[in-house]
């Protein structure tokens, strides 16, 4: 008797265990697709998104589900739920003997754990899918906890139209977490699903109300529930109809989406998102007179990394100025905002300090002669003077210096997308805006400097550690570029900005590109950094567009805002930052003739330390028309006196200006080394370099030399053929032809020097 009883038992279990191998419901279970939808950094819901059915099918998780939600559906569905396998033998039984007594389908016996089932697997509604329910039911309690099969119910139940789950039915019917939801409304969620089709929330409200009030009865009758909580339940109304679902911070919503996950809780501070985004809506509608339609805005928390307002154009739902492009991601022409970065690099290499005295003249490298934005020269300035004047010319001097390699690895390095892939291809230019990046780009490299130089990608989910971190800056470095950024007597200071009594203190640079068609603002203070950029997705240059103008007042409502009025302090001197005294005419150290000395930052053991040589000790006749070294002095009869060495190109601005300057008078001609020495240096065209000329509107080269402040005139040779004679400082024009070109320049003393170079003819 005992082995018959087994030999059926043992077939059954191993027929059992080959169907959940041959047909496993895990595959089921992960298969399933939920609406993406995205929180701010409290949980609060601010976005949702269909599942590729076009569900909104919304996941639950195990701590939105409140005990009395739980109690409410057990109590209702299956109060025997965790005390079955997934079948409840006796429901069976009073079921099918219900059906058979009435000749019909009166009661199915279906549990908690076989809804589920069918939820998964829909199936016509017969003995036969029945029996597969149970097998399925099996199947789950083998493979999850009560708690999970729990939240899978509360995850597929339909609840009429294209709402499935809880916490969908919760939030587009009672505007609401499911955790928030009162004993009324669960008991009206939860009969919903038995007719999705006659029990709908706004148009059905009477009927759910009854049915709703019968169940409440029955749980009195069992006395599941309180008096107090019956009577409670039972008064409340039922006065809803379907909503929608948010839509808040639509361009972050989407990027997150990406992302795949059914819950991404964001690091937007919703309350400073909606504060922007009103800021930046009426500040748009004021730039539209200007035929300026766009702007967009991001907000780095510094301290964590976290992208906390993220803007990507000034109206989300305008079709006709592309508000649905992300302003805060597209790559655009970052005009003069990669400048600090340049500055502090060359700070780090010991190339310059914040008074270090750079030449603001006309310069050619290659053909390249960069040009300020006032299309004007100012000859000796101070680093800090080029930086907070955004001056194009000693930018691109410190950039030739650095060199573009390894501005562009840092550029790279800090994720900058488009230049990572233009890198072969990025010169000179790219620190005046040749290059491609984004606001977020920008915003995210500005945050380093207000931490001590640190980069660290920036994270748009709560609590998600940066995953690239690295000193792009030593503090030093950034420290002394904070110092320079945060002055306010520049003339980047927006003239119609007013109200800035309360705004904190904080360091900006403003960026305007090629054509006005982008304006840049980038702010920061020890709490935020925020990026501003302003212009036309269609690219549209207009004339009133600038960063100081058009951007910065944006910048400044935004930190007037979010940080009002506060007392924040600033950053610190870091300990490896000193001061020195520098002599302020050329930011060297001082010698014993600097009489004008101020005081500048500097790295000890890196920063450089050359003694001021600005002035020299000169031989010269006593009428002070000729000078003279060492091997043709006289023995006697001349005098000595200091001169201030001027260099041939800022001989060439103080002529161009108009400016007097104390010249050393010309050599003795009658000196032997005179003609061994001092050859012109031919500054353009470069030697060895190639030329493009366009064959259809073909520009001249220019012809510039630097020769000693004893020439007078040079003579300019082309294929050793005479072409043309100027003085020593004026440029001179030529066609070339194509192919290999000589080109000669012979000063009035005979000293001479040649360059080659290869001219091409191409189609532009």
């Amino acid at each position: 008797m005992i082995k018959l009883f087994s030999i059926p038992a043992v077939l059954a279990l191993l027929l059992l265990i080959s169907l959940n191998f041959l047909f496993p419901v895990t595959d089921k279970v992960e298969k399933i697709q939920y609406s993406t939808i995205i929180t701010d950094s409290k949980g609060q819901l601010i976005h949702a998104f269909l599942t590729n059915d076009d569900k909104w099918r919304m996941k639950t998780t195990l701590e939105e589900m409140s005990p009395l939600l739980k109690k409410t559906i057990i109590e209702k569905e299956d109060r025997f739920f965790y005390y079955h396998f997934g079948i409840n033998p006796f429901s069976i039984i009073r079921a099918f003997g219900k059906n058979i007594l009435k000749s019909k389908r009166t009661s199915g016996a279906s549990t908690i754990t076989m809804q589920v089932a069918r939820a998964l697997e829909r199936r016509p509604r017969t003995y036969a899918s029945k029996f597969v329910e149970m097998f399925r039911a099996i199947q789950l309690e083998l493979y999850y906890s009560k708690s999970e099969i729990l939240r899978l119910y509360c995850n597929l139940l339909p609840y009429g139209g294209n709402i499935e789950g809880v916490k969908s039915a919760s939030l587009l019917y009672f505007k609401k977490d499911p955790d928030h939801l009162s004993l009324a409304e669960i008991t009206a969620l939860s009969i919903i699903p038995n007719r999705p089709s006659s029990l709908v929330p706004g148009r059905n409200n009477d009927v759910i109300i009854t049915e709703r009030n019968r169940w409440l009865r029955i749980f009195a009758e069992e006395k599941i529930f309180s008096e107090k909580e019956i009577v409670d339940a039972l008064a409340e109304p039922l006065d809803v109809t379907r909503g929608n679902v948010p839509r808040m911070a639509p361009h972050l919503s989407r990027l997150l989406e990406r992302r795949g996950e059914p819950i991404v809780q964001s690091s937007l501070d919703l309350n400073m998102q909606l504060k922007a985004e009103k800021i930046v809506s009426g500040y748009a509608r004021t730039l539209r007179l200007k035929n300026i339609h766009n702007a967009a805005v991001v907000v780095i928390d510094n301290a964590t990394r976290q992208v906390i307002t993220y803007i990507g154009s000034a109206d989300f739902s305008d079709t006709t100025d592309g508000g649905q492009v992300d302003g805060a991601r597209a790559i655009r022409q970052p005009g003069s905002t990669l400048k600090p970065l340049l500055y502090g690099m060359c700070i780090d290499e010991g190339l310059i300090t914040p008074k270090s005295i750079i030449h603001d003249v006309n310069i050619n490298y290659g053909g390249y002669s960069p040009e300020n934005y006032d299309k004007k020269f100012n000859g000796n300035v101070t680093i800090e003077y080029a930086l907070e004047h955004s001056l194009n010319i000693p930018a691109v001097r410190c950039l030739r210096q650095l060199g573009t390699e390894k501005f562009v690895q840092s550029l790279a390095s800090c994720d900058f997308l488009q230049v990572r892939k233009d890198q072969k291809k990025l010169g000179l230019s790219m620190v005046l805006g040749g290059c491609g990046t984004s606001l977020l780009e920008l915003t995210s490299l500005f945050s380093s400097f207000a931490n001590n130089g640190e980069y660290a990608r920036p994270s748009f989910v709560l609590n998600e550690k940066s995953s690239h971190k690295f000193p792009v800056l030593s503090a030093s470095a950034a420290f002394m570029i904070n110092d320079v950024l945060s002055k306010i007597n520049r003339p980047d200071f927006p003239l119609s900005w007013q109200s800035t009594e309360h705004m904190p203190k904080i360091a900006w640079k403003t960026g305007t590109s090629y054509g006005r068609r982008d304006a840049w603002s980038i702010g920061y203070n020890k709490k935020y950094t925020v990026g501003v950029w302003t212009g036309n997705f269609s690219g549209e240059g207009v004339r009133e567009l600038s960063g100081s103008e058009t951007a910065t007042p944006l910048l400044f409502r935004i930190f007037n805002t979010i940080d009002y009025d506060s007392d924040e302090s600033w950053f610190n001197q870091p300990e490896d930052c000193d001061i020195r005294i520098v002599c302020a005419e050329t930011g060297m150290l001082p010698d014993n003739h600097c009489t004008n000395r101020i005081t500048d930052y500097f790295i000890p053991m890196i920063s450089p330390a050359t003694v001021c040589n600005d002035s020299k000790e000169v031989r010269i006749s006593p009428d002070e028309k000729i000078s003279y070294c060492r091997s043709c002095a006289p023995a006697s009869g001349y005098k000595k006196k200091w001169y201030k060495i001027v260099s041939p190109e800022m001989q060439v601005y103080y002529e161009g200006q108009h400016i007097a300057y104390q010249e050393i008078p010309p050599h003795n001609p009658a000196c032997e080394q005179l003609f061994r020495n001092d050859k012109p240096q031919i500054l353009s065209p470069k030697n060895q370099f190639e030329y493009l000329i366009s064959r259809n509107d073909p520009e001249p080269l220019q012809l510039q030399c630097r020769a000693g402040n004893d020439v007078g005139r040079v003579y300019w040779y082309i294929d050793n053929h005479f072409y043309k004679t100027s003085d020593a400082h004026t440029p001179v024009y030529f066609l070339p032809s194509e192919g290999p070109v000589k080109i000669s320049c012979t000063d009035d003393k005979g000293r001479n020097r040649d360059v080659w170079i290869s001219v091409k003819y191409v189609e532009m």
